[in-house]
């Protein structure tokens, strides 16, 4: 057996699991769940649709580059999105079965596991990077988020000696778990410190759709072309209709950015069978096409938000986020009780699932950035985020009294 699956920490999920094993929650409260971001809005009529006009595609096997059509149609939506200018669709854009899988199969392709290599990782993660990061036979660093800095990760305490030996940085923004998005100065120390040292850049920007201000987040090929960075270097952006369209059984998204890094990443895929269905690519160029269900679900998320947050803050620390579905709060403000004990007596007493921050962080530097913090995925729709909420108050106070 491969030694380095010995690496892997059991999933956040499996823990919460472990936590609630032997919990019998109280039968008086039908059960809620705020612990998984899985999108629960209906997937839109027209994708639904789509897929079905199209399933004669199910005949053919699937390149791995994925049609002219849909490569066009999604370089097309950055363009839009991003104000990028032309892209190639041919050697700039690939499709991919969802962000999750790309994010790992990119370290496979880009880490010299001979080479003492170091990933760097945002610290709470998604745990997929230091999964990959471990079977591509390198070494997680955690860049500790710091709430000073609305829990963006601070490279500036990176010391050159560790910087020498990162060969892939891991940065999710909009953030999982605190929704922080990277100004154009974050970037452009970043891509200095790329240039300078050499490493890819993973832009992991899956929560980009779902923001409650007027501008849209900053992409990070956005920066970097209004930093006049010809070419997109070292700089590979993933992107996913699972949250924008609400289709998460789809499995679509993309990857794009350097062209020189897409020819290896493609030619790692080809020979790892990651084609995207026909059926599939053809529901996605018509979700990638249409913004009216985006902003039609943004409106549903702000709504939710604007409601539920201010119930919360009475006894919890928790702000509204820059973008994203989760809200990360503190729980310790009414009395001292840590993230787990916390998510457990919440499931226990009113039957109500959300996720421990420490769960999502890991030991380092001295402290877990996720101790006494839990995330709340507020997915579901209105009535039953609200029903949550006053159940996470009543629970709340409870602890006070």
């Amino acid at each position: 057996m491969n030694p380095l699956l010995n690496q892997l920490q059991p999933y956040p999920f499996e823990k919460l699991k472990q936590l609630f094993a032997g919990v019998t929650p109280n039968p008086a409260y039908r059960a809620i769940s705020l612990g998984i971001g899985e999108p629960k809005h209906p997937t839109p009529a027209f994708i639904q649709k789509a897929l079905a006009d199209n399933l004669d595609g199910l005949a053919a096997y699937p390149t791995t580059a994925g049609t002219d059509a849909l490569r066009a149609t999604i370089a097309g939506w950055l363009e839009r999105r991003y104000g990028l200018p032309k892209l190639d669709p041919a050697t700039q854009v690939l499709p991919v079965n969802g962000s999750r899988e790309a994010l790992f199969a990119l370290a496979q392709t880009v880490i010299d596991p001979h080479a003492d290599a170091l990933v760097m990782c945002p610290n709470p993660l998604y745990q997929i990077y230091e999964g990959a990061t471990f079977l591509a036979g390198a070494q997680p660093y955690y860049v500790n988020c710091n709430p000073a800095r609305n829990f963006a990760p601070d490279f500036s305490v990176v010391t050159p000696e560790i910087w020498k030996r990162v060969q892939l940085v891991y940065i999710c923004s909009p953030g999982n778990p605190a929704g922080a998005v990277l100004t154009l100065n974050d970037w452009k120390e970043l891509f200095e410190l790329s240039d300078r040292y050499g490493f890819v850049i993973a832009a992991d920007e899956c929560y980009s759709e779902i923001y409650f201000k007027d501008e849209a987040p900053l992409g990070a090929m956005e920066a970097a072309h209004k930093l006049g960075r010809t070419g997109y270097p070292r700089l590979i952006g993933f992107s996913s209709l699972s949250k924008r369209s609400n289709v998460p059984g789809m499995r679509s998204g993309f990857v794009a950015g350097d062209a020189d890094i897409l020819k290896k990443f493609l030619l790692y895929r080809t020979y790892h069978g990651s084609a995207m269905s026909p059926s599939v690519q053809s529901a996605s160029i018509a979700a990638w096409d249409d913004e009216q269900h985006v902003q039609e679900n943004r409106q549903k998320y702000i709504a939710k938000f604007k409601q539920v947050t201010p119930m919360l803050q009475e006894v919890v620390d928790v702000a509204l986020p820059d973008a994203g579905f989760y809200l990360w709060a503190r729980v310790d403000k009414l009395a001292p009780i840590s993230d787990v004990e916390f998510a457990k007596r919440l499931y226990a007493e009113y039957n109500v699932t959300v996720l421990p921050g420490s769960y999502l962080g890991r030991e380092a530097h001295g402290v877990n950035p996720g101790e006494n913090r839990v995330r709340m995925a507020l997915v579901a729709e209105v009535d039953e985020c609200l029903e949550a909420a006053q159940r996470i108050v009543a629970f709340c106070k409870t602890l006070a009294s």
